[in-house]
């Protein structure tokens, strides 16, 4: 595990409603990277509450930070944007340290990524919760190119939608640093993040580029609801993904 202290750190017309009220949900992120040797069970577990959650509201996000990449190894899928993140985190959740692996239930709390008896108890407790936002997302893929179709209902004047781009599951062979000689598999690898800004209507339309290797079959999109002053995450969803027929 690697703590950080924050101050060193910083040195379309188609008509469609989202549900209303409802049942709770889990937006899960995870701050990992694979320079880090007390990642991997976090990894895994997060794997396991995957795929045993496919049939609830239960949204995994796996960030790979790049503060490790100067220690050893340069983890492939990370990203300063993803390190930024976590540090917004610190400051919503007013925690002066940022560590890895680290997980944050619905922008609201915070614990140590492996621990699978906290984290439990977090996503019960969440899908027993009334939701206070909700989401609706209508995607069409074409090329490159995805165009996102939103609504969303509750929420505040602060809240901004993010549209996170996932790669399901991947494999790496790790040759140096604290994970030296492991091959490690990741799950749920968020690849590209995006911000949309809402619409006074809260309803739109928004285009993002899609990394090199998208496929409908091995990614997917998610769309969560996020109040810019207090972090908190009011609603989440995963994208239906549509592809439109070539021009020509």
């Amino acid at each position: 595990m690697l703590v950080l202290l924050v101050t060193d750190f910083i040195n379309g017309k188609t008509k469609f409603e989202p549900p209303v009220g409802g049942k709770g949900f889990a937006l899960i992120e995870l701050f990992t990277s694979e320079g880090c040797s007390s990642c991997p069970a976090a990894d895994d577990l997060l794997a396991n509450i995957q795929k045993e959650s496919r049939d609830k509201p239960v949204f995994v996000l796996a960030y790979h930070v790049d503060y490790w990449d100067r220690l050893g190894w340069k983890d492939s899928f990370s990203s300063p944007d993803y390190s930024r993140r976590q540090v917004a985190y610190s400051h919503w959740l007013n925690e002066p340290q940022i560590y890895t692996p680290q997980v944050i239930v619905n922008g609201k709390a915070g614990y140590v990524g492996s621990d699978e008896s906290a984290l439990r108890n977090a996503i019960n407790g969440s899908l027993s919760a009334a939701s206070l936002g909700s989401v609706a997302l209508q995607t069409q893929q074409h090329g490159e190119r995805l165009t996102v179709n939103y609504q969303v209902t509750g929420g505040s004047t602060s809240d901004r939608l993010l549209l996170a781009v996932v790669q399901k599951m991947a494999s790496s062979k790790v040759r140096s640093g604290e994970n030296g000689g492991r091959t490690l598999s990741h799950a749920q690898i968020v690849r590209g993040l995006h911000q949309v800004t809402l619409t006074p209507q809260k309803k739109g339309q928004s285009t993002i580029k899609l990394p090199a290797g998208f496929t409908q079959q091995d990614w997917e999109v998610i769309g969560f609801i996020q109040n810019a002053t207090t972090g908190e995450i009011t609603g989440a969803t995963r994208a239906t993904l549509a592809t439109l027929p070539d021009a020509g």
